[in-house]
């Protein structure tokens, strides 16, 4: 008879610190595996904890508290399959990031990561000690090597593993996405299939945590990059492949293939899923923003409802004297398209009541940015006001552009517990507008068809502080900006090399020194989904107080 192996793979989203609820996820999970006569059940890197932890895993209680949890895991789960488990080890009084085997009712296995990633999102050399290459570990007949995420995007490792007797690869990760990404990880992963001759179990945990989301797209691969099975991304699932052992090893038989999304899709359910995780592991089950009438606040609205359903949605249109009857007719609109609960708090009388306080104190000076900037800090408090009274988290609503180059009112528009477009150009933002109305989801929790109408696309941007604004009067035109930015934050370009592929020194100098200038304002501004591998935040970090400037713009 072939002797087979069921391996059972459980792309989950646990919640960080949630040590019981991660444990309960896992024997739920198993449940299933031992009904369905699996041999091993596999969870991803640091799934007792959540991941990441950043800081939180370096309090030995916390530590402790994830490792007794993993010991009752597997006293509890004696009689079933063996499981695979990331989570903390405290060894020799070092830190280390580990996956546990457990099987028969204890600790058979431990592997420690040995290549600690350091760039990006993660500081892992802070946090973690590095283990040591290891060898595989033996479940049942199998001999398994389990190269921890980064460790299988180096050579050494699972060369290692095929030369000490690894019969197949496991990977267990926690791979958060940016664009791209599942093409990175694919080929990297056939390059160690290529090197070892082994088949490939790629297992990414799936969710949201802060600003990162963790996209799944598990897959398995056989020796020669055969794609034999294909998880979805962005979703939860849990799904048992078999191996069959052959003359020539082990190989994985078909599984199922589940296609995975295009760039437009696959941005969009990151910031729907990032939205749904960050409200849902905070404890937050409703959202209010601002809807001005504008395109950016409809892309957050149709996110919101697609997150949660449109009736967890409150729209608030806060019209002063320089709101167009445009805008009024568009962001009722976009509320009606969507579902959503849409009111209106006018900021005249609030505005008014402002400027009489500071009437004596402004005597004899013109009107200019301070008193558009009072307007959004007017609006910024009756949001949050609501926010308060009705325990809803307010949403703000500004593009990458915005956020880039600081065109946005710190303690106004910027005011908000997070920003589900915080890392899409406004560029982008018109075309995930024209994708959203375009198609409709399964995920999705909001109306299929229009929700954003073509007149809020199609329409000059403005913020509406001053009579006949554009947001062009302070800007460049966004196809120019946004090709600026991607050079000057993206690909950490010079001024001169943007100058040698054509834009003009004078304008590549000022938007150089707009992002320099505002690095303050974005120190302060809530998270927001990373879609990029240059994310504001964790991906790029610039001192507050820095006066370079690239003397190319000189």
């Amino acid at each position: 008879m072939t002797e087979r192996f069921r391996l059972t793979l459980a792309q989950l989203d646990p919640t960080v610190g949630d040590l019981a609820g991660n444990a309960a996820l896992a024997r739920r999970a198993w449940d299933e595996a031992r009904a369905a006569g699996s041999d091993m059940l596999a969870l991803t890197e640091m799934f007792v904890t959540g991941y990441q932890t950043q800081d939180l895993v370096m309090r030995r209680a916390f530590a402790e508290e994830a490792m007794a949890t993993i010991e009752r895991l597997a006293a509890d789960c004696a009689e079933g399959p063996a499981i695979g488990i990331g989570g903390p080890c405290l060894e020799d009084g070092r830190l280390m990031n580990a996956y546990w085997v457990l099987e028969g009712g204890r600790v058979s296995a431990r592997v420690f990561k040995h290549h600690l990633p350091n760039s990006e999102v993660f500081d892992e050399k802070r946090v973690f000690a590095s283990g040591e290459v290891h060898g595989p570990c033996r479940v049942g007949p199998l001999r398994i090597g389990i190269p921890i995420c980064e460790d299988s995007w180096h050579p050494d490792v699972c060369e290692t593993l095929a030369e000490t007797g690894a019969e197949i690869l496991l990977v267990p990760n926690g791979s958060p996405y940016h664009r791209e990404k599942l093409d990175v990880r694919v080929n990297l992963m056939v390059t160690r299939v290529v090197e070892t001759g082994l088949p490939l179990v790629y297992l990414n945990m799936v969710g949201g945590q802060d600003d990162q989301v963790f996209d799944g797209a598990s897959f398995v691969l056989n020796p020669h990059g055969r794609l034999m099975a294909q998880l979805p991304a962005f979703e939860e699932a849990l799904v048992h492949v078999d191996f069959e052992a052959t003359d020539e090893g082990w190989r994985a038989l078909p599984g199922p293939i589940v296609a995975q999304p295009d760039l437009w899709e696959a941005d969009y359910h990151a910031m729907v899923l990032s939205l749904r995780d960050y409200l849902g592991k905070s404890g937050f089950s409703r959202v209010l923003l601002g809807l001005s009438g504008g395109i950016d606040s409809a892309l957050v609205a149709a996110i919101a409802a697609d997150a949660l359903g449109p009736e967890a949605v409150r729209c608030v249109m806060l019209p002063s004297r320089f709101t167009s009857q445009a805008s009024l007719e568009d962001a009722a609109a976009v509320a009606r398209a969507l579902g959503c609960r849409l009111d209106e708090v006018g900021i005249g009388g609030p505005q008014e009541a402002v400027g009489a306080a500071l009437g004596p104190l402004f005597a004899g000076s013109e009107p200019g940015i301070t008193e558009e900037n009072i307007q959004s800090r007017l609006r910024g408090l009756l949001l949050m006001a609501l926010s308060n009274k009705f325990g809803e988290m307010l949403l703000t609503t500004g593009n990458k552009s915005e956020v880039a180059v600081g065109y946005c009112t710190i303690y106004g528009d910027m005011n908000g517990g997070y920003n589900p477009i915080k890392d899409l150009y406004k560029t982008r933002v018109f075309q995930m507008c024209r994708w959203r109305n375009g198609h409709h989801r399964p995920w999705m929790k909001g109306p299929a068809g229009e929700v954003i109408p073509p007149r809020v696309i199609d329409k000059p941007p403005s913020a509406e502080l001053r009579e006949d604004q554009k947001d062009e009067d302070s800007l460049p035109p966004y196809a120019t900006l946004d090709a600026i930015l991607e050079g000057l934050v993206d690909r950490e370009e010079s001024v001169a090399e943007l100058v040698a592929r054509g834009f003009e020194r004078k304008t590549v100098a000022r938007i150089e020194r707009l992002i320099l200038g505002s690095e303050w304002k974005r120190f302060q501004s809530a998270p927001g989904t990373r879609l990029t591998r240059r994310a504001f935040w964790l991906d790029r970090r610039y001192p507050m107080v820095n006066r370079w400037r690239d003397a190319g713009g000189a």
